[in-house]
């Protein structure tokens, strides 16, 4: 005996004929837990060269990608360190404090950004962290390294 199909209230077909309506997504009762952190494996200082990082600062905005087109007429407000990639951004903190008052101030904020060249050639500002002058915060143990760092990068800092 064969079951005949009708329509339901919504006028569908029902019977046991499959719907091409989609499903609805899963309700997640938690968001996914982020990603572990890159663990990275500790450079000995005493052994590694350092490499040298070329430092912009510039007081209440970061410089425009366009600033670094042309090589040899990079902003005047420049530091170079020589550090390492396993170097976080509260000892970069430190060191930009030494060199640039404003940096000293109890409420400074630094605003960290990475410069370099896109495959086209053109700059790119990409800001990668935050530190206060005074007080820790979460970005402060971001090592260069675990923000994709590559040596050539230019690291520009907003003092605000």
């Amino acid at each position: 005996m064969e079951k005949k199909s009708s329509r339901d209230r919504y006028g569908e077909m029902s019977g046991g004929a499959f719907h091409n309506r989609p499903l609805p997504p899963p309700i997640r009762a938690h968001p996914p837990p982020p990603p572990p952190r890159l663990r990275l494996e500790p450079i000995d200082r005493e052994k590694t060269c350092p490499l040298l990082l070329r430092v912009f600062t510039k007081i209440e905005s970061h410089h425009k990608p366009e600033d670094f087109a042309v090589r040899g007429k990079e902003p005047k407000d420049e530091v170079q360190i020589y550090t390492w990639k396993d170097a976080t951004l509260h000892e970069l903190t430190d060191l930009v404090k030494e060199v640039a008052p404003e940096a000293r101030r109890r409420n400074a904020r630094l605003s960290f950004a990475f410069v370099y060249p896109d495959k086209h050639g053109r700059f790119v500002l990409r800001v990668v962290g935050m530190t206060h002058s005074s007080g820790r915060r979460p970005d402060d143990h971001k090592a260069l390294a675990e923000l994709n760092f590559q040596i050539g990068d230019y690291l520009d800092v907003a003092i605000m």
